[in-house]
């Protein structure tokens, strides 16, 4: 049976879509991943733990993003950064207050550089994301009813980055009835193309990404994959 895609709407004021980062500096690509749009379906279904058979089902299938915003086509989306304190205020004596203080794996004071962390943390602002994601046909009907009452809260990157507008819009037979159906949706909102990624090596700035999960939980893991970013229309 031939796969369908799904379209998924992803708008919001801040949205962060995190593929390289590290504890101090929390980056985000500028538009979303592959691993962040199957997190987001994992929340919708309440699948928690490495869910490594329904990644291995979900990630094969094309996964494609158009992006529009306020900006001039091809422009990136702005990025904010947010400053954040991770342990600051809280008195070591306590030892409720103590449980907040960043220590090692073991929960001991680190021997250097202890104490409280000043965390970098980066947004993107004011941008819609068409995802069309292609799914087995036998779960798209699944994903569909729980992206519709999802068993967990559904956040675009981060928990602070709440949706705007209804995530699931369709599913269609193919990929181009779905972008029809996104460019309509952000005609409605006076929303201009920004530019395009497809998966795979097309024309345009080609990028290798480390976001396809195989396995989430405690230990997560990834495997690459190349992906094309398009700053012009398609006639």
């Amino acid at each position: 049976m031939h796969a369908p895609y799904m379209l998924l709407w992803l708008e919001a004021p801040l949205q962060s879509w995190g593929c390289d980062s590290k504890f101090g500096r929390r980056d985000s690509l500028p538009f979303p991943s592959k691993s962040g749009v199957l997190g987001l379906i994992c929340c919708a279904l309440g699948a928690g733990g490495e869910q490594q058979a329904l990644l291995a089902e979900l990630s094969t299938g094309d996964m494609q993003v158009v992006a529009y915003g306020p900006a001039a086509p091809g422009d990136r989306p702005p990025l904010l950064r947010d400053f954040q304190m991770v342990g600051s205020g809280y008195d070591d004596r306590d030892r409720w207050q103590t449980l907040l203080i960043p220590k090692t794996c073991e929960g001991k004071k680190p021997a250097m550089g202890g104490g409280p962390k000043l965390t970098h943390r980066y947004y993107v602002q004011d941008m819609a994301f068409a995802v069309l994601l292609q799914l087995p046909a036998d779960q798209a009907a699944r994903i569909a009813h729980y992206l519709h009452a999802p068993v967990w809260d559904l956040y675009l990157g981060r928990k602070c980055c709440v949706p705007t507008e209804f995530i699931y819009q369709g599913t269609f037979a193919q990929a181009e009835e779905a972008e029809a159906r996104a460019a309509g949706l952000a005609a409605a909102k006076s929303r201009r193309f920004s530019f395009r990624v497809l998966e795979g090596e097309h024309e345009g700035d080609l990028m290798t990404l480390n976001d396809v999960p195989l396995q989430f939980g405690e230990h997560k893991r990834y495997r690459d994959r190349r992906v094309t970013l398009q700053t012009w229309q398609a006639p």
